[in-house]
């Protein structure tokens, strides 16, 4: 990583404490995620895609920080995304996270626009391809409503409705006591930062939400030789109901979304399950939508063997019949280098909606590299 000085008064400033330091130490990092994709959807006449493309995701991270001689450490977090669009095929910000932590022997406190506690302590399944079948997914050509990207393959709690990650929050974690972490976060506002409330007649528009909690812990250890990991999150998001002369699909009722997971590792093997629920309602409808992933993987020198299986159910109330989605990966990795991988996966994807003939077959292969810098 290359190092840089900057000053930091105005960081410094915001610690409780007289100590000085010389200054923030700027480290700069980042990595690039680059695959050729090719799919094959089946009869899928709400999807026009094409069937082989290039689908790459590339971030620039900036941590300045410092430690006083008080012990009190004081750092501002950057992340940028190079590319012209997200994930999700959408065009956004350059800024995806942007705040600043203190941390020490009583835990840490970060401040600004970063992921909850219920996403930095969840505990994810194995998997074949993180970037494919992984916690966030940032490689994907299969989209039911036929946009690109892959909104409904994916197990990712801060990018779900409600979306809390990076809405400015505050969170704080404990230190790992004897294998175990919990963590807060606190939403002030879910209705700014560029996400905010549109007037409709003079009225405030739909599927907003005013603020927001959410509570999460987690456990590492190892017993008899076998590695555990377990995790759990809550979070609890306000309904913004107001007198509105566009009476349609008015937020009901407050939205939660929980998760549980646990990973075991095992002589280079990985055995793991993760859950995610989420609970919405609308004054048409409440929908409730279960997600379950379940993942293995052998790590065997550079090379590591990855298999998984995931579902979700989508449970509309005033809909007769469930939308489920089906995906099984296989995968392999190979660490050329340090902070290096070729990556490649072959994804079967079926979905089934609510409604005769909508039915989707959908096959995906990808082969790519990461590179960390």
């Amino acid at each position: 990583m290359k190092k840089l000085l900057m000053t930091g008064a105005a960081f410094v400033a915001l610690a409780t404490t007289p100590a000085m330091a010389q200054g923030l130490t700027l480290d700069v990092a980042g990595h690039f995620k680059g695959y050729g994709v090719y799919n094959d959807n089946d009869e899928a006449a709400n999807i026009s895609l094409d069937s082989t493309n290039i689908r790459k995701e590339t971030e620039i991270h900036f941590t300045g920080e410092t430690t006083l001689d008080s012990g009190l450490t004081v750092g501002v977090h950057v992340e940028t995304n190079m590319d012209r669009d997200d994930e999700t095929g959408a065009t956004g910000s350059i800024i995806e996270e942007s705040y600043m932590y203190l941390s020490g022997g009583w835990g840490r406190i970060n401040f600004g626009e970063e992921d909850g506690a219920a996403y930095l302590l969840q505990v994810a399944a194995p998997s074949a391809d993180s970037n494919v079948d992984g916690l966030r997914q940032y490689i994907s050509t299969f989209n039911s409503t036929g946009t690109v990207g892959g909104a409904n393959v994916r197990l990712d709690y801060d990018h779900v409705a409600p979306v809390s990650g990076y809405f400015n929050k505050f969170t704080y974690m404990t230190p790992v006591f004897n294998g175990f972490q919990a963590g807060f976060s606190y939403i002030p506002t879910m209705n700014d930062d560029g996400n905010g409330l549109t007037a409709v007649n003079g009225d405030e528009q739909t599927n907003q939400y005013e603020d927001g909690w959410e509570l999460a812990a987690r456990y590492e250890g190892a017993f008899e030789g076998v590695g555990v990991a377990m995790g759990a999150g809550y979070g609890n998001y306000d309904a913004e109901n107001t007198a509105r002369t566009v009476a349609v699909n008015d937020l009901t009722d407050d939205a939660t979304t929980w998760n549980a997971g646990v990973d075991l590792d095992f002589a280079g093997f990985g055995l793991g399950v993760a859950y995610l629920d989420q609970e919405t309602s609308l004054e048409t409808n409440e929908t409730d939508t279960t997600t379950w992933v379940v993942g293995a993987d052998y790590q065997m020198g550079a090379y590591k063997l990855g298999l998984s299986y995931y579902d979700q159910e989508v449970d509309v109330s005033n809909v007769a019949g469930e939308t489920e989605t089906d995906r099984w990966t296989a995968g392999v990795n190979y660490a050329y280098g340090p902070g290096m991988s070729f990556r490649g996966s072959v994804s079967m994807i079926e979905r089934d909606p609510t409604g005769a003939g909508n039915d989707i077959d959908s096959t995906q292969v990808t082969v790519g590299t990461q590179v960390n810098f």
